[in-house]
């Protein structure tokens, strides 16, 4: 396999085409450490003192593991691999002293790296980048699209944790211009930034991040209208614009693809007829698709995508999805998200020119009371 590590333009607008195809991939191989090999001793993140960011708070509730085996972590990842690394430059204003540190999940620690470049602002910058071969262990070609939505996964739960400490309002930068670092996110400390529009939309408290989880199959049950139009007006909100498109996949009694009306609140279908077994046979075969109560589909990214383009879409909507999921959460619903998908051109199903509008990412979701009872 070629290594995906390089990231030249032709080379990710290959490896998408290739991930997209119905080729599967090979056996597992070695996934390596699971935590980049910082150098350096670990050292443990003091408490914050008064006024200052608690970036022990932060990376808790944002990228650190809960378990002994590294799988659990707040942001999802495809295969539970967690590709993402963080490397820190943190400025005044942190419970960390000025410098750069790479951050071990796994211990929750930090290693120095050296001091902070000229010109860092107050707070903390996370440059997040992969390391590709945890994914490619068992995903094999079908890695790329998945690390990126992972990364875009991993910049949400930053950002979720800054809004839930009451942080100034992070900065993202995903302009998809670059392959290391992915994803900047800068994090103003308390009194240090802009503070978030009063319009926007209400943080999540700190114990709903860490009570966060992908409810594992089935997911049956149609959410209600009610809550499917909040999962569907976040991820629309978080979504980027036009390069993504959003609709959920319903069944019985109207079955078909529904979306958001101009007003923002009214759910109206804009295609009919029972999608949910397609898209269970595009998303590597996973035949519980089929029964989900509800599957909401980001949309995009044509065929002939630059790599700029192919980056940008992917991590906007690994980020818009883990907004929805915490958002279907709060409404008491199970979600899951979906990020394997192969031969989805969702556009040329409905009839319009191909190659135009595949899936690029989704989230399962059910009621609550249907998980429990299918696990009963």
């Amino acid at each position: 396999m070629e290594d995906l590590r390089e990231d030249p333009p032709t080379g990710l607008v290959a490896a998408l085409t290739r991930a997209r195809s119905p080729e599967r991939p090979g056996p597992d191989t070695s996934p390596g450490p699971a935590v980049r090999p910082w150098p350096g001793p670990p050292r443990p993140i003091p408490v914050a003192g008064a006024g200052d960011l608690d970036l022990r708070a932060l990376l808790r509730l944002s990228l650190a593991a809960s378990d002994a085996s590294g799988r659990l972590r707040p942001a999802p990842s495809a295969g539970a691999l967690h590709p993402v690394d963080a490397e820190l430059t943190v400025g005044a204003g942190c419970s960390l002293p000025p410098g750069r540190y790479g951050y071990d999940p796994l211990r929750h620690r930090v290693h120095h790296l050296g001091p902070p470049v000229d010109g860092t602002p107050p707070g903390v910058t996370a440059a997040l980048s992969v390391t590709a071969r945890r994914t490619v262990s068992h995903y094999g070609h079908r890695s790329w699209p998945l690390l990126l939505l992972d990364t875009g996964h991993a910049a949400a739960a930053l950002f979720l944790a800054a809004r839930a400490l009451n942080a100034g309002e992070p900065d993202t930068r995903w302009d998809g211009g670059t392959e290391n670092p992915l994803v900047v996110v800068h994090i103003p400390p308390p009194d240090g930034g802009p503070r978030r529009p009063a319009q926007s939309e209400a943080a999540f408290a700190p114990a709903e991040l860490l009570a966060r989880r992908s409810t594992p199959p089935p997911l049956q049950g149609p959410p209600p209208h009610d809550s499917l139009g909040a999962v569907l007006a976040t991820a629309e909100q978080a979504g980027g614009g036009d390069q993504l498109r959003w609709s959920a996949a319903v069944g019985p009694p109207r079955p078909g693809l529904v979306e958001l009306a101009p007003d923002g609140t009214t759910l109206r279908h804009h295609a009919s007829g029972e999608a949910r077994p397609t898209l269970a046979a595009w998303a590597a075969g996973q035949a519980w698709l089929a029964d989900a109560g509800a599957v909401l589909l980001a949309r995009g990214c044509p065929a002939d995508a630059d790599a700029a383009h192919i980056r940008r879409t992917h991590l906007r909507a690994g980020f818009a999805v883990h907004l929805a999921h915490v958002t279907a959460l709060r409404h008491g619903l199970a979600a899951r998200p979906v990020g394997s998908w192969q031969q989805a051109d969702l556009g040329a199903a409905l009839g319009a020119a191909p190659g135009r509008d595949w899936v690029v990412h989704a989230l399962a979701l059910g009621t609550r009371h249907a998980d429990e009872e299918n696990r009963t």
